[in-house]
C-alpha cells in the first residue's frame, strides 16, 4: 500500500486554512511545519497556559497525506479555492510507500546518556553501560522520554542532589522517569503526581518495567500536610510560578527543589514567585532552557 504526499509553501496567515482546506478535499492527516528551506533559521514557538496561542512561523510547510491515488494537482487546486487563497503557492508530491512502520519509530530512539552514570534505554534496545543505572522506557503517551533537554537538566540535578535514603516527589510526573530515577539512586520513598490519568498509568508500568516501588497519583489525592526530602517538578514556567506555594508547602524545612520547562527568559519570574521561602538559582541550562535549585529556609 502506498500514499501521495503533497507539501505546500505558504504564509503564516494561509497555513492553517489551507490545512483544514486540504482535510475536507479527502486529506487523511495533515501537518504545518517551519519552513527551513532558503537558508532559514530555526525559530523556536512555545505555548503556555494561560497565555494566547503562539504565532505560527512566518514562512510554513503544510504537508498532507492523500490516499492512494488521488491526484494531488486537483487536491491542490481545490484546496485553494475553498481556502480562499488569491493564487496557488509552490508545492511538491511524490508518493509515500509503506514499511514497517514500528520499526522504522524504533530506529529513531536510541540509548541516551541522561546523566552521569544513568541511562535512558528503550525495551528494544541493549543496554550500552550494563553497569550505569539504566531506565527502560519506550516513547508512549505520557512527557518525558529522556529526549528533551529539561528532563535531562531534571535528571542531572537529581544526580547531584543524590537521593540515596531521601523521599522524594516529582509533581508533574508524566512518564514517571524523574520518580524512578530517583528510586534507582537510592530514594527511601517516591511519590509521583500528575493531572493526567493517562499519565499515571504510564507511569506504573514504566516503574514496574523497571522493577522501583513508587507512588502515583492524582493531585487530589496527596495529602497537602505531606512533606518530602526532595522536590522535582519539569512543567512549564507558568504552571511552576502558581503551584509556588504549593510545592513549598509539600517541602521539609532544609529540603531541595529542583525545577524545569523553564526558558532562560522566564528564570527571573519563577525566581521571584518562590521566594522568600525558597532562593532558587539557576544550576543548569541546555538548548535555551535552565534548571533552577535551592532548599527551603
Amino acid at each position: 500500500m502506498s500514499w501521495v504526499r503533497l507539501i505546500a509553501e505558504v504564509s503564516d496567515r494561509q497555513a492553517e486554512a489551507l490545512s483544514d482546506a486540504l482535510l475536507a478535499c479527502g486529506a487523511l492527516s495533515t501537518s504545518i511545519e517551519q519552513n527551513l528551506g532558503a537558508g532559514r533559521s530555526e525559530t523556536e514557538v512555545f505555548g503556555e497556559p494561560g497565555e494566547p496561542p503562539p504565532a505560527l512561523w512566518p514562512e510554513c510547510l503544510v504537508d498532507a497525506l492523500l490516499p492512494a491515488g488521488a491526484d494531488p494537482h486537483a487536491v491542490m487546486q481545490e484546496a485553494c479555492l475553498q481556502a480562499g487563497l488569491p493564487e496557488t503557492p509552490a508545492y511538491q508530491s511524490d508518493t509515500v510507500a509503506d514499511q514497517d512502520w514500528v520499526s522504522l519509530t524504533q530506529r529513531q530512539f536510541d540509548p541516551i546518556p541522561a546523566a552521569p552514570g544513568l541511562w535512558i534505554v528503550p525495551t528494544w534496545h541493549e543496554p550500552p553501560d550494563p553497569s550505569a543505572l539504566n531506565i527502560r522506557l519506550d516513547p508512549g503517551q505520557a512527557f518525558g522520554t529522556g529526549s528533551h533537554p529539561t528532563t535531562r537538566l531534571c535528571l542531572q540535578q537529581l544526580v547531584r542532589e543524590a537521593p540515596r535514603g531521601q523521599q522524594i516527589l516529582d509533581y508533574g510526573c508524566g512518564s514517571g522517569i524523574l520518580a524512578i530515577a530517583a528510586r534507582l539512586l537510592g530514594a527511601r520513598r517516591v511519590a509521583g503526581v500528575d493531572i493526567d490519568p493517562a499519565a499515571i498509568a504510564t507511569a506504573r508500568a514504566n516503574a514496574q518495567r523497571n522493577g522501583v516501588e513508587a507512588e502515583f497519583f492524582l493531585p487530589d489525592v496527596l495529602a497537602t500536610s505531606t512533606q518530602f526530602d526532595g522536590v522535582v517538578a519539569n512543567i512549564l514556567a507558568s504552571p511552576l510560578v502558581v503551584l509556588a506555594p504549593l510545592l513549598l508547602a509539600y517541602l521539609k524545612p532544609g529540603g531541595w527543589i529542583a525545577l524545569s520547562g523553564i526558558l532562560e527568559r522566564q528564570a527571573d519570574q519563577v525566581i521571584a514567585a518562590y521566594q522568600p521561602g525558597c532562593r532558587l538559582e539557576v544550576t543548569a541550562q541546555a538548548e535555551g532552557w535552565v534548571c533552577l535549585s535551592g532548599r527551603k529556609g
